[in-house]
């Protein structure tokens, strides 16, 4: 939907819906100070600096969804500075620029994080190991639709807070292997739509805080080395396993 061109009359508002991204709204969104939570799709790479720099300027900002005009347009969040601390939900939905995970949303802003969710973000290795390194207050995370290495990693350190982590659609990955110390917080586990993971997750039993588990259309031998592990009777202290 594009933003009525009526919008900066509206200083109290504090939700906006979906809004595509144009050439104005970066100048609207500046007059628009009493705003809690943000949705813009359409977004393009020449669009980023100054609609990402009049979100920055928000004091009471704390949701966030930023969607690009399509999954290979990427999009550079240097502008993207906060200076909400109340700015804990972040949804992206695009490719990243280089050198993403530098900037002060992922640095300064990281502590501040306990929700996000990421699709189109093709990070190139294994993106588990590179987000936990960056973003160690996260209580939910969501990886969807995107490339990786074919093995993910959790260390024994990753994601001490983390209650919810949801992986899905992630074609390359083959093996996910669980460290002992990792997740300790984890309630729910959903690995979705993972067609080439034939393996049972490696440590998926050390998770002893876990209360649902769904493995859900992945490969087929997954489910055979499941049954043949025993790993029902491994797995009793979780009360939801979908298989």
């Amino acid at each position: 939907m594009q933003a009525p061109k009526d919008l900066y009359n509206l200083k109290e508002l504090q939700t906006l819906e979906t809004v595509e991204a144009s050439k104005g709204l970066a100048e609207q969104l500046k007059k628009l100070m009493q705003l809690r939570s943000v949705c813009i799709d359409n977004i393009s790479s020449t669009d980023c600096a100054s609609i990402f720099a009049a979100l920055s300027n928000m004091p009471l900002l704390s949701s966030l969804l930023l969607s690009a005009k399509d999954e290979n347009e990427p999009l550079c969040f240097e502008a993207l500075k906060p200076m909400s601390t109340e700015l804990h939900k972040l949804i992206i939905r695009g490719q990243w620029a280089k050198g993403t995970l530098d900037y002060p949303i992922f640095r300064s802003h990281s502590k501040y994080l306990k929700y996000l969710a990421l699709s189109w973000c093709h990070l190139g290795e294994d993106p588990l190991g590179m987000l936990a390194s960056h973003l160690s207050n996260l209580t939910y995370l969501k990886l969807n639709n995107m490339h990786s290495s074919k093995t993910l990693v959790l260390d024994a350190e990753a994601f001490p807070h983390l209650k919810t982590l949801v992986l899905s659609h992630m074609p390359d990955v083959n093996q996910i292997n669980i460290l002992d110390g990792a997740l300790p917080c984890i309630e729910g586990l959903y690995i979705v739509s993972l067609p080439n993971l034939n393996k049972v997750p490696q440590g998926i039993e050390s998770l002893s805080s876990l209360k649902k588990l769904w493995l859900t259309n992945l490969h087929k031998d997954l489910k055979i080395q499941w049954n043949g592990n025993g790993m029902r009777q491994k797995m009793l202290h979780v009360a939801e396993v979908r298989i």
